[in-house]
Formats: C-alpha cells, sequence, structure tokens
C-alpha cells in the first residue's frame, strides 16, 4: 500500500505576547488532495505552517498526523514531508542540473529512478533547456520552478509551500500549478498558502483566513454558491467582519 498522510488540527491558538496570531482554528486535509490556505497578510498561514513543521509549539490545540488513517508522531511523518519556505535558498553559483544532482545525492534517490524523474519534471517545469543556467541567473518564475522540482525529486507524501507563487509572472504561475495538479494526482497531499484570492478556484479544497481566524473550509464552488458570492474577493468582503 502507497503511503497516504493526512493532517487533523483541533482547536489551535498560538499566541506571541498580547498578539493573538490563530484563534482556536481546526481544520482537516485529506491524503492526494490539493489545498489552499487562503488570506491577506496577517492571517496567521505562516504561523500555521511553523506549528504543523514543528518548529514552534501552539498555546492550546492539537495537530495529529495520520499515515494510512493510523495516528502517527511527526517524527515519523517528517521525512516524507517536503517545505518550500517563501524565500527560498537555492545555490546562486549552481546550475539546474547541478541542483538536481545534488539533491539526488543527498536523497540517495537509485539513478534509474532519478533518470525517468528529473526528464519527467523537467519537462512539466519547461526548464529542461535551461539545464546549465545558474540558479542566479533565472527568472522568478523559473527560480521557484525550481526549487519545486527539487522538492519533488525525492517523492514526498506531503509538500507545505508558503506562497509559492507570490512575485511569480503569469506564464510561470500556470506552470507552476501544472506542477502542483500532477503532484496531487500522485497521491501527493499539497497544501499552499496564498494571498492571491484567483487562486482559490485552482484547489480541490479551500481554507479561508482572516486575522487568526477561519472564515470557511470547503471545495471553492460550493463556498461560493452558500455566500452568494461572484469570487473570492467579494467573498472576504462580506465575511470578513465574522474575524472581528
Amino acid at each position: 500500500m502507497n503511503k497516504q498522510i493526512g493532517i487533523d488540527i483541533s482547536g489551535v491558538t498560538k499566541r506571541f505576547g498580547d498578539v493573538v496570531a490563530l484563534d482556536n482554528v481546526s481544520m482537516h486535509f485529506n491524503p492526494a488532495t490539493l489545498y489552499g490556505v487562503i488570506g491577506p497578510a496577517g492571517a496567521g498561514k505562516t504561523t500555521l505552517f511553523r506549528l504543523m513543521l514543528e518548529l514552534m509549539r501552539p498555546n492550546k490545540g492539537k495537530i495529529t498526523y495520520y499515515e494510512n488513517g493510523r495516528v502517527i508522531d511527526f517524527a515519523d511523518a517528517r521525512e516524507s514531508v517536503a517545505y518550500m519556505p517563501q524565500s527560498q535558498s537555492l545555490y546562486a553559483d549552481l546550475s539546474v542540473d547541478e541542483h538536481l544532482d545534488f539533491f539526488r545525492r543527498l536523497y540517495g534517490i537509485p539513478d534509474a529512478e532519478y533518470k525517468k524523474k528529473k526528464a519527467e519534471l523537467l519537462h512539466m517545469a519547461r526548464l529542461d533547456k535551461f539545464l546549465d543556467r545558474t540558479a542566479g541567473n533565472l527568472s522568478g518564475g523559473m527560480y521557484k520552478k525550481l526549487g519545486l522540482i527539487c522538492a519533488l525529486l525525492r517523492s514526498p507524501r506531503v509538500m507545505l509551500l508558503d506562497e509559492p507563487t507570490n512575485g511569480v509572472d503569469p506564464i510561470s504561475r500556470r506552470e507552476f500549478w501544472d506542477l502542483l495538479h500532477a503532484a496531487q494526482q500522485q497521491g501527493i497531499l499539497v497544501i499552499m498558502t496564498t494571498a492571491y484570492m484567483d487562486e482559490a478556484e485552482r484547489c480541490g479544497e479551500v481554507v479561508l483566513m482572516e486575522r487568526g481566524h477561519v472564515l470557511g473550509t470547503g471545495e471553492p464552488k460550493e463556498l461560493l454558491r452558500a455566500s452568494r458570492a461572484a469570487n473570492f474577493d467579494e467573498y472576504f468582503l462580506k465575511r470578513g467582519g465574522d474575524a472581528k
């Protein structure tokens, strides 16, 4: 059986002094699904990820990982979780090809598996013609895509991506989304944060957040239908007061 990982967040609160970054939030992430955690700056999205990665502890509440329906410790899930922060740290002087080879060695990927996966990822990311270009000379969108395919190289079961499309040109954004959908179709739980409201409708499920509160969760079309909003900009205008 392929490893399938899900995550449950129950009643989580996180404070920084007098500031409440997350206020009793609950949500569930099913395996092999593409989720968007959508909200403006200050919604608590990055704090949520840091808690999920056990980089900090909640003041209240619980975060639980499941593997094939069985509760596991995060320590047992850690190797299956890939994290892409807002500020990536690729090596400016290494080429695209050298980056992939570096991560192949780091993850201990067998040669035959690496050759096949490398070709697939480069083609999907449209980076196959830029193998010799250094990361420091890539455009913003190409740089982000390189970071993503390096993370995908080791076949994680969970991917956490913090505002990965921020500052990316429209064409690269579309190609980036193609990679995310391909990852989800391979059974990976993909959770990305974004402040771009239009990206909500590209996700299978969304968690809508503002000022540390959850405004709504579910399928994008159902949330819009229930709120009688034409888009998620309008949804936040209608529902934003609920977070006060």
